[in-house]
């Protein structure tokens, strides 16, 4: 059995060779997704995918240190994050520039070919998904790049920052995004209305609608937004104003545990008008007070299950909502980062790892973790994935299980203090990055318990090796910490 420290240095020894790095003349700007060939069989794998590459960015700013550059020497690893941030910087979209895709907004991914940058803003993706999460990802790196280079500025890249000092260039491009992502809709719900496929989960899932993982996404990204705009720009009102309603919404409707299940049970349909005007987070949770403003219908909630498989003291956020829909299904990524962002109150924050905890067989398995809990079969999975062969029940995103999440896991049980979870998770993840480094690095696994090596899993997969690796960081110098989680709510 590897040791602790062991996995830690293999790890790391494998991460940081020159051949997951994608240079454009001689500048690292980022890690390719996998290490694949350099031919058709690649597919998009050979790419810099901003979400792939989160893991490995947080590390880099944790690590410090010089990592192999080839033919081009060694290059520092907050250098890297500095130039993928530029990067990315230069491929927004400026107003002139947006012809088929709205201003502000970033690509999935970007590659290089020679010697120049050819992002993929989903017009060449599987299924032309379109990559909502990307700048909500940019923004969130961004804030943990300028905490780790504080305490050495001359690490600063130039295009984003003059000593301590925000960069013009910088700016604007926040008040694109920011131009974006709060622009007026016709829905209007303080949530972000997306197409399927619009995050990590990118491909056909039930997700179109206001998905979990983007809103708190979306909740994280306007924080971080706001510490690099001045006190008097006219945009944090607006962010202030978003972010009480979005965290007012997400605590009270998409909460769910048993009380609130048997509220659900007893709910009325037809409700029309307003809610009581003194109704509150607290009045919500009584069943004589409840204002069902969504019509959402008992006969589509899985009660027996969720009755069975909920603990007393636990919770979770709710997959999506809209009119007379609920997704209950439990999906990882929206929850941890609910955790991370402080968009909860901190007990239900532990609740939500003390279900983790308790839940440890069905969503941690022989591989953390999960992406989302239970998978759809039978007739529903082929309405929802449209018979998607790789999201096959217990597959890919349809209930398989993903190492890299195992960072957000580890990140999300410190911030919520389930010291419960956070030793178990030093015995899960000894036992997971044995498999890992034997299966030599998969992107995901099959099978209700994780024990299969995914059917259609690439190898030696970035942000596998990262995952792990941040993790263990993570919990060893939980100090780290400061890097990705939001403080207490003083909104």
């Amino acid at each position: 059995m590897v040791s602790w420290n062991n996995l830690k240095q293999i790890a790391w020894t494998e991460l940081s060779q020159s051949k997951y790095l994608v240079y454009q003349r001689g500048q690292a700007l980022g890690t390719k997704a996998a290490d694949v060939p350099s031919d058709a069989s690649a597919v998009n794998y050979d790419q810099c995918f901003v979400r792939d590459f989160i893991p490995v960015a947080l590390l880099y700013l944790i690590q410090n240190q010089p990592i192999e550059g080839g033919e081009y020497g060694p290059v520092q690893s907050r250098e890297v994050v500095g130039n993928f941030l530029a990067t990315l910087l230069k491929l927004q979209i400026a107003p002139e520039r947006a012809l088929e895709s709205p201003p502000g907004m970033m690509p999935a991914s970007f590659k290089v070919e020679d010697d120049y940058l050819k992002p993929d803003y989903g017009e060449r993706a599987i299924a032309r998904v379109t990559p909502v999460d990307s700048c909500l990802w940019w923004l969130i790196l961004l804030r943990a790049y300028y905490r780790a280079c504080l305490d050495d500025p001359t690490q600063f890249h130039p295009d984003l920052f003059d000593g301590i000092n925000v960069q013009p260039k910088l700016r604007r491009a926040i008040r694109l995004i920011l131009s974006l992502y709060l622009s007026h809709r016709f829905d209007g719900e303080p949530m972000i209305l997306v197409p399927d496929g619009a995050c990590m989960i990118d491909r056909r899932m039930g997700l179109n609608g206001y998905p979990l993982e983007i809103q708190t996404l979306f909740y994280a990204g306007l924080q971080a937004a706001s510490e690099f705009l001045r006190p008097e720009e006219p945009y944090q009102k607006r962010i202030r104003h978003r972010l009480n309603r979005l965290r007012r919404q997400i605590r009270e409707d998409y909460w769910l545990d048993l009380r609130r299940l048997r509220i659900l049970y007893q709910a009325q349909n037809e409700q029309y008008g307003e809610a009581h005007p003194t109704h509150s987070e607290t009045d919500t949770t009584t069943e004589d007070r409840f204002f069902n403003k969504y019509n959402l219908y008992p006969e589509s909630i899985p009660f027996e299950h969720l009755i069975q498989w909920l603990p007393e003291k636990a919770g979770y956020l709710v997959g999506n909502l809209g009119p007379s829909h609920i997704d209950c299904r439990f999906f990882s990524i929206g929850n941890l980062i609910a955790v991370l962002s402080n968009l909860m109150p901190a007990e239900k924050s532990w609740r939500v790892m003390n279900l983790i905890h308790t839940r440890r067989k069905e969503l941690l398995g022989e591989m953390p973790m999960k992406v989302c809990y239970p998978a759809i079969e039978g007739l529903e999975w082929q309405m929802v994935t449209g018979c998607d062969p790789k999201n096959k029940p217990w597959s890919y995103h349809n209930g398989g299980s993903w190492p890299m999440m195992t960072w957000m896991l580890a990140a999300a049980a410190l911030k919520a203090r389930h010291q419960g979870l956070i030793e178990q998770l030093r015995e899960d993840l000894i036992q997971a990055g044995q498999r890992l480094i034997q299966d030599r690095w998969p992107e995901y696994y099959d099978g209700s318990n994780g024990h299969l090596i995914g059917r259609m899993a690439r190898r030696y997969q970035t942000w596998s090796v990262a995952g792990i690796l941040l993790a263990q960081e993570l919990l060893d110098e939980p100090q780290h910490l400061t890097l990705i989680h939001f403080g207490e709510d003083s909104l």
